[in-house]
């Protein structure tokens, strides 16, 4: 705590921590032609809501292409020194998750394909020791080997968009993941009864589990349900998987060449489409939704959105004495919620 008025309350704080924004401010992240300027515009919008760094997620693509654009914005993050501390590294989601309807959520069909843990190399070439977190489906044929080399070159594995049994996990696990994407989302609308996703992440322990704050994706009830079920078996973070349209408003928005639609209650669908397609939140409104949604303190909203998906990424997102930090100083009235947040820029890389 920083000063006390008689009013209000200032605190300090870690900057939020995103692990999965596909695009922001209008900007697609997926787009082979964006440029360093609308990539910089993306990060100053995200940053003054209080986001001081992000994985910048590629979602499902031919993967030649999804590497020529990663290694596109690995350029032009090693070229600017913002970048460099906002970018902490690269999340692949896809395409080695489901095909099947429902289970793939926006994901295209045809892109998909069998993890093989010979291209991790071809990945490794790219971004060197920037960390990386790739989101694979385990019952696809060569998860297990894809997973247990990627965890034997540092990168996180996370899992989701997954059919996958609850051996098939287990499975997974064992191999060395450590992540569930987005959990309750990328999943149908019927499951089997018993041998299904949400059972069977709900009955291991000590995974890094995602949760989309907004209350669309997954509503009040459901959201405190998750929990009650997961906090005592897991560490629950949080990510907006936001797309251009975050931050931009309502309207129709691009995320990798699929035209997506806003509307006035801030759901992201393909026109005509009952699925969700991303979502447009901000790390901040993520925090706000889930301390309103839970009835509880801010603080922890803040913590699941900032030092827990860090911890998760192995990269040191603490304040501490003598080191060089972005940081959010936060404004608390009476009311016990958050009304202004600043963040602020350490003008060197950390």
């Amino acid at each position: 705590m920083l000063e006390d008025d008689g009013r209000d309350y200032r605190w300090i704080a870690p900057s939020l921590f995103d692990l999965q924004v596909n695009g922001f401010g209008g900007v697609d992240f997926q787009s082979p032609t964006i440029s360093i300027e609308e990539l910089t515009g993306a990060v100053v919008a995200l940053q003054e809501r209080g986001c001081g760094g992000v994985l910048v997620t590629l979602i499902t693509d031919d993967w030649t292409s999804m590497l020529a654009k990663l290694e596109r914005l690995m350029a032009f993050r090693e070229s600017c020194p913002r970048l460099r501390q906002f970018i902490l590294g690269w999340h692949l989601e896809g395409p080695f998750l489901s095909s099947l309807e429902g289970f793939r959520g926006a994901h295209p069909a045809a892109m998909m394909r069998d993890p093989d843990p010979d291209i991790i190399p071809s990945i490794m070439r790219i971004t060197g020791k920037v960390p990386v977190l790739m989101t694979i489906a385990p019952e696809r044929r060569g998860a297990v080997s894809m997973i247990k080399e990627a965890v034997e070159q540092d990168i996180r594995v996370s899992l989701g968009h997954s059919a996958a049994s609850a051996a098939e996990l287990r499975a997974a696990i064992d191999a060395g993941a450590r992540g569930i994407t987005h959990f309750g989302n990328g999943c149908p609308q019927l499951w089997e009864r018993h041998d299904n996703w949400f059972w069977s992440v709900s009955d291991c322990l000590d995974l890094y589990v995602g949760l989309i704050p907004d209350g669309i994706h997954l509503p009040g009830p459901v959201f405190r349900g998750m929990h009650r079920m997961l906090k005592d078996r897991h560490q629950v973070y949080y990510t907006s998987d936001a797309m251009s349209a975050a931050g931009a408003g309502c309207g129709r928005f691009s995320l990798a060449g699929h035209l997506l639609e806003v509307g006035e209650d801030q759901v992201v669908r393909q026109p005509g489409q009952p699925n969700f397609a991303g979502s447009a939140l901000s790390p901040l409104d993520g925090v706000l939704r889930a301390s309103a949604m839970l009835g509880g303190d801010w603080r922890d909203a803040w913590n699941r959105f900032s030092r827990v998906p860090a911890v998760f990424m192995g990269i040191d997102w603490e304040i501490t004495e003598g080191r060089a930090v972005n940081f959010c100083a936060i404004d608390v009235p009476d009311t016990g919620t958050p009304e202004h947040v600043e963040f602020f820029y350490c003008d060197s890389d950390l």
